[in-house]
This record gives C-alpha cells, sequence and structure tokens, in this order.
C-alpha cells in the first residue's frame, strides 16, 4: 500500500496547529499521551533511539538543507508516519521556539518508571531532586548522555520529562538516556534494593567531590539551585560531597553541579578499569 498523501496546512488557525499549541501544557500532553519535538537535530535523535512519531510535521521554507531533510520526511512517510505540510508563516507562528528550522513532531509520551530501569553492573546513575526548570533538566540529560550514566531519575519533579523545554534543552537525549520519575522514598529503597550507594551534593560538608569513592554502583543526587537537596535526601545519602567554591557566588548552576561530579565519577571510574587491566 503506497503512503497517504500529505496534508497541507497554510494558517495557522487549523484546528491541528491549535492543538499543537495546545499541548504546551503538560495537563493536555498528559492527556493526549504524547510529547511534542521539535527541531531536525532532536528528531534525528529520537528516531535513532527507536521513537515513531505519529505525526511529522513540516515546512521546508525554513529547513537548513531542503534536499537532504526532506529525505527524512519521505522515510517517515514511507514507514507510516502521518507527515503534514506546513507553511512557513503558519509554523513560525505555532513553532515552540524563535527561529524554528521546519521540524515539528509528535510522539508517545516519554514515560520512565523505577521498574523499567534496567541497569548494569555498578551502574553511574544521576538523580535530580525537585528541579523545577526545564532547561536544567535537559542540559543534565546531555550531560547525562556525554558521560555515559546509565540512569537519570528525577525525584518530585516539578516538570515532566515530555516538556517541550526538557526535549530542546537535551538535544533529544531525553530519548537515549533511560528516565525515570518516583518519590524521594520510592527512589531510596529502589536505590537500597539495587545496592548502589546515594552521593549527595551539599556545601555542608568537609568531603570534595574528587575524596569520595565514586566508583562502583553510585547515584549522584542534586538539588534546586536555591535550596539544594532536602533534608531527606541528605539524611538519605551515604556521603555528602562539596564541590570547592574559589570566588564571590555560593553556589553553581545545578546542571553545572551535576556535570563537575559526573565527570569526576568517570574519571575515577576509568582511572579503575586501567588499573584493573594492568598485567600481574
Amino acid at each position: 500500500m503506497s503512503p497517504r498523501p500529505d496534508l497541507e496546512i497554510t494558517s495557522a488557525a487549523n484546528p491541528r496547529l491549535k492543538q499543537l499549541v495546545a499541548l504546551r501544557r503538560r495537563r493536555a500532553r498528559d492527556e493526549a499521551g504524547v510529547t511534542v519535538v521539535e527541531g531536525f537535530e532532536e528528531l534525528g535523535l529520537a528516531l535513532d533511539a527507536g521513537v515513531r512519531p505519529r505525526t511529522l510535521f513540516y515546512a521546508p521554507d525554513l529547513m537548513l538543507d531542503p534536499s537532504a531533510q526532506l529525505a527524512v520526511v519521505d522515510g517517515a512517510r514511507a514507514s507510516g508516519v502521518e507527515t503534514v505540510k506546513v507553511s512557513r508563516s503558519a509554523f513560525e507562528k505555532v513553532a515552540y521556539r524563535e527561529g524554528p528550522d521546519g521540524f515539528l513532531a509528535l510522539v508517545p509520551a516519554v514515560r520512565g518508571d523505577l521498574a523499567d530501569l534496567q541497569l548494569p553492573p555498578a551502574p553511574l546513575v544521576l538523580v535530580c531532586e525537585g528541579l523545577e526548570k526545564p532547561g536544567n533538566l535537559g542540559a543534565m540529560l546531555r550531560t547525562a548522555d556525554a558521560a555515559g550514566v546509565d540512569a537519570v531519575i528525577a525525584v518530585d519533579p516539578v516538570t515532566d520529562w515530555g516538556n517541550p523545554n526538557v526535549v530542546r534543552g537535551s538535544k533529544g537525549t531525553v530519548f537515549s538516556v533511560p528516565v525515570a520519575s518516583a518519590t524521594l522514598g520510592e527512589t531510596v529503597a529502589w536505590l537500597r534494593a539495587a545496592g548502589i550507594r546515594l552521593v549527595a551534593t551539599t556545601p555542608d560538608t568537609e568531603t570534595l567531590h574528587t575524596d569520595a569513592d565514586l566508583t562502583d554502583g553510585v547515584a549522584i543526587a542534586v538539588g534546586t539551585e536555591k535550596f539544594g537537596l532536602t533534608d531527606e535526601a541528605l539524611r538519605a545519602a551515604d556521603v555528602r560531597v562539596r564541590i570547592p567554591m574559589h570566588g564571590n557566588v555560593n553556589s553553581l548552576n545545578a546542571s553545572a553541579a551535576a556535570a563537575i561530579v559526573v565527570y569526576e565519577a568517570v574519571r575515577q571510574r576509568s582511572a579503575s578499569s586501567q588499573v584493573t587491566a594492568l598485567p600481574l
């Protein structure tokens, strides 16, 4: 059976595009069971991770490399994905960000449960407690993807994994990094059952992050920029670490703090594996 022809939309008042605008609200996304992916690069990462869009909206007049990028549209259409051609003016009015590149897709909602996470031996996990800024959560996912983190857990999150700004901030890595959402109690119980130590970042400790043992199975926990981790999370931690601060500010951006400690864990693990690999 040949692919169905594209629907073409030229007005931002079209009901289909109005539905896209409505999906900026979390409740609407939850009810529809979808996540909005905007951007060619972000869509490419989602496709590489095995995500199959429900609908792909595209505007050829906004594409940076139409000949190559339209091939992606053709491939999606051939696989049975609904493809909708949108005029430049209509797309610009419903796009989630300034300077859109002509790609916006509806994909199945990003859902993650602790029980679904499959971890290797001695996993490296990132735990984000109460983060309120979608951009920070997205940036942490980019770090997690680059550093080879095995899972990211959002504890009592203010935002959801399907927030368009999370997807954008993560550059699409929300689809390549295993994620989950849970309460603090559920997360701590899950970590204990898996034999994973909880490492809390806080300025209220003498232990530097470089002095702590971050090998074996560890979960590095970061909190909000304003308040940090909750007292409950700090009490649950197996060890507390701090990042040395030599300037006038007393805190780092949450995603920057996460990146510093995560890469220290990567460094330690790399050094440990090299020592293990040395001949006797």
